[in-house]
């Protein structure tokens, strides 16, 4: 070979040098967006900010704590941040008034607990579990079945389609509620309720979930039944996942520390994956 064409090859082969580097020393543009954190925006009433824990370290107001089930998941997922908006109280207005305002095309999960207080989940604790009178409570329960059927749907339907407007690219995982008895109510002073009325509450936990079940499928969601999780964590057994009433009222028939962690943490953490 003459000088000349070598001359042309080395020439060549110094041009390409900052290209092999470039792609050799670089992260891709792929690997960069990996290591982007997931966004996860956490919605909804005290079943997700976290009643029930005794430690509300995060927000008094909202009764937000680090011991509910959102942190704790955002905790034991690699990369994920949290913006825990779930508040006490919250009915599905407050979640279209104010706590979706977190989400953002940028999210990536999100969870939402929200239904209870829109029917009435405190008449039935100041009717059923507050008092011995068992006619006010199954009154209570039928006003309550009745706003589950007539005024729920509605409004999860619109809740429901604020976040996906807000987060469109979003996995949205809607949390049912515990049921928070057992097949016997062995514990009648802890439990507040006598054996029929346990069976009427359960009956309204499982009506509610059936509703929300079946708006979150209408809207895409993903519907996180709890049930299975907590049977055989009634607040009648040995390591219950919901309070009875001898907690305090703003605890009262919320899950338990161990509720949260080992009743919704799982059920949140495999659909998050």
């Amino acid at each position: 070979m003459s000088a000349r064409p070598r001359l042309r090859s080395l020439v060549a082969a110094v041009a390409a040098l900052p290209l092999v580097l470039t792609a050799t020393l670089l992260p891709s543009a792929a690997a960069a967006s990996a290591a982007e954190p997931d966004q996860y925006v956490a919605l909804g009433d005290s079943y997700a900010a976290g009643n029930g824990t005794g430690f509300p370290d995060l927000s008094l107001s909202c009764y937000r704590s680090s011991l509910a089930y959102a942190p704790l998941v955002a905790k034991a997922r690699p990369n994920t941040t949290l913006s825990f908006k779930a508040c006490s109280g919250a009915k599905t207005g407050d979640v279209t008034g104010g706590q979706t305002a977190a989400l953002s095309a940028s999210t990536d999960f999100v969870t939402v607990s929200i239904g209870g207080n829109d029917v009435g989940f405190t008449d039935l604790i100041l009717s059923c579990f507050s008092s011995w009178d068992e006619l006010l409570c199954r009154s209570t329960v039928s006003k309550v079945n009745a706003r589950i059927d007539a005024e729920l749907p509605a409004k999860l339907d619109a809740t429901y389609a604020d976040i996906r407007t807000r987060a469109p690219g979003a996995k949205v995982m809607v949390v049912g509620y515990p049921k928070p008895f057992g097949a016997s109510v062995s514990c009648t002073q802890a439990s507040g309720v006598n054996s029929r009325e346990s069976v009427l509450l359960n009956d309204v936990a499982a009506h509610l979930d059936r509703v929300l079940a079946a708006r979150a499928a209408a809207a895409g969601f993903t519907y996180l039944d709890p049930v299975p999780s907590f049977t055989g964590h009634d607040v009648c057994a040995s390591t219950p996942y919901v309070w009875g009433k001898a907690t305090g009222l703003l605890d009262i028939y919320h899950p338990t520390r161990a509720g949260y962690r080992d009743g919704f943490v799982p059920l949140v953490r495999a659909a998050m994956g």
